[in-house]
């Protein structure tokens, strides 16, 4: 009975330090998701519960695994953490301070794939390749970037600062700074000439496209009203 008490009072140590530990090197992202998801209620909710905080967490340990070329015990975390979480990072992937998975089921993170600091991804997002090509073939993501829950952005190509990828939108070439793209295959497109907010409006994007079909259909309504 001492012996299982003693057992108990260990486990809750290392727990606690556990807690600590994580709190200390993973501030950022914890803070990053409170501002992030109106959901978050508490600290210690996101440290104990968000899925996205522990998928990164473990990709922490497996990218460390990965740089010292120890790849199988790398992807025997990373691939623990896809049970886990059902997000799914590759342990090449290289990723910044203050990266937020909202929700993160379905989300995929390709090897040669690079994320900036304080990006935001939604649910079933994926950083994809688009061929066999060796060497880098994956997104580079810039910072203050919002992917949209379902967006797929693939090949090479670079993502700017600030830019916005809407929701089921597909990417195969560079965005610049500022940028909001929407559609399949991806539009770029303008917010009124302003960078998007990191609140994110999802309701009142502007595709290019759907203003060229309702500018034709008011001139055509002008056309036979003037008949």
């Amino acid at each position: 009975m001492i012996f299982l008490l003693k057992i108990s009072l260990v486990l809750i140590i290392l727990f606690f330090i556990k807690v600590i530990l994580i709190s200390i090197f993973f501030f950022a992202e914890i803070k990053t998701a409170q501002q992030k998801d109106p959901a978050a209620r508490s600290f210690l909710e996101v440290l104990l519960l968000y899925q996205g905080l522990h998928a990164l967490i473990s990709h922490r340990m497996a990218h460390f695994f990965y740089k010292m070329k120890l790849f199988f015990i790398a992807r025997l975390i990373s691939q623990f953490s896809r049970c886990m979480t059902g997000i799914e990072i590759h342990p090449g992937a290289q990723i910044g301070k203050g990266l937020f998975i909202d929700h993160g089921m379905g989300v995929v993170i390709g090897e040669t794939a690079v994320i900036g600091d304080n990006v935001l991804l939604y649910q079933q997002v994926t950083l994809g390749g688009a061929g066999l090509e060796k060497g880098k073939r994956h997104p580079t993501i810039g910072n203050n970037v919002v992917i949209g829950a379902g967006a797929k952005v693939l090949g090479n190509i670079t993502i700017e600062d600030n830019s916005y990828i809407g929701a089921n939108a597909v990417v195969i070439k560079d965005v610049p700074l500022n940028s909001t793209v929407v559609g399949v295959p991806g539009r770029i497109t303008k917010q009124d000439g302003k960078k998007i907010d990191i609140s994110l409006d999802h309701i009142h994007i502007l595709d290019p496209i759907m203003q060229s079909m309702e500018e034709l259909e008011k001139r055509i309504k002008n056309l036979e009203n003037n008949k």
